[in-house]
């Protein structure tokens, strides 16, 4: 497998929500971005969708969620490991709350966090990433009193950002991504998408190095770096030894060729990125769609990260 790093450069704010316009995330799942993906492919014809599906569910293209980078520091999400922290803070409350908080470790304290030696100071490191914003609008429906509503959003800093990493073994399987990104960069990413938010360049750059060495290594234990869901018959064998979170996903057919009214996907419990595991597992494409028109695919596929110190 051959890794390649991208980065998602946004020109204003993003709105990433989890159930309500009032609420929102800076960073996104990999099913989100699949979801895009097929969307476009679709707009494209019936080959494209074959194509990417075909690669997804083969294994031979993956995608990771997206996670901050800040100038030239990337960031990876927490493990969820136990991590045996340095004496002197073993016993403050207020350092296992800051622990407890963190979301995200930077790649270059990677190793040092994984040791229990990660500097308590740099817990808050993604305090500068951006800012969140709330912006008032009004709905007007028909001949009915306008509805105000809220919308929260978050603006990235001054070349900060998020990243994804792609892992291909077809060269044509990273090019049908690039080219579905192209035109996704024009659509946007996120909700409001008409009025201007989500949208973004896609840049690659090089592989980090840490990066690289812990996505190629054998390990005693991996962590994933996308939303994810072991194929029925990996399931028993992975649990043992295991540490991970579940991530409910949900949401509506973004398809007007899928029904005549919006209607909403099959929920699916996933596990989070972070998770950690003594064993691979191939993981899968779920069909989510529920009594409409055509399939809906929702992307579960891991791509894993060495986690041994």
């Amino acid at each position: 497998m051959e890794y390649q790093l991208y980065q998602f450069r946004f020109s204003g704010g993003v709105h990433f929500g989890y159930g309500s316009l009032d609420q929102s995330e800076y960073t996104f799942c990999a099913d989100t971005l699949f979801s895009a993906l097929c969307q476009v492919a679709v707009r494209l014809g019936r080959e494209k969708l074959d194509a990417l599906t075909g690669f997804a569910k083969e294994g031979s293209l993956l995608i990771s969620d997206a996670f901050p980078y800040m100038k030239e520091e990337l960031f990876l999400p927490k493990p969820v490991l136990y991590i045996e922290r340095r004496e002197n803070e073993a016993g403050d409350s207020g350092i296992k709350k800051a622990y407890k908080k963190m979301k995200y470790v930077p790649v270059s304290d990677f190793d040092a966090y994984l040791k229990g030696e990660f500097s308590v100071e740099k817990t808050e490191a993604l305090k500068q990433l951006g800012v969140y914003q709330m912006k008032k609008s009004a709905a007007v429906r028909g001949l009915e009193d306008t509805m105000p509503y809220r919308v929260r959003t978050f603006r990235f800093g001054e070349g900060n950002g998020l990243y994804i990493i792609c892992g291909y073994q077809k060269k044509n399987g990273k090019e049908l991504l690039e080219e579905l990104l192209e035109y996704l960069m024009l659509d946007g990413l996120g909700g409001k998408r008409s009025s201007g938010l989500g949208r973004f360049e896609c840049v690659p750059v090089k592989m980090n190095r840490i990066l690289a060495d812990r996505l190629e290594e054998k390990s005693g234990r991996y962590m994933t770096l996308s939303i994810s869901l072991p194929q029925s018959g990996e399931l028993s064998e992975i649990l043992e030894n295991s540490s991970y979170l579940l991530q409910k996903r949900s949401g509506f057919v973004a398809s007007d060729q899928y029904s005549t009214e919006w209607m909403r996907k099959k929920d699916a419990y996933l596990f989070a990125s972070g998770s950690c595991f003594s064993k691979k597992y191939r993981g899968c494409i779920l069909d989510v769609s529920c009594g409409g028109a055509h399939p809906v695919y929702r992307y579960a596929k891991p791509i894993f990260l060495g986690v041994d110190v």
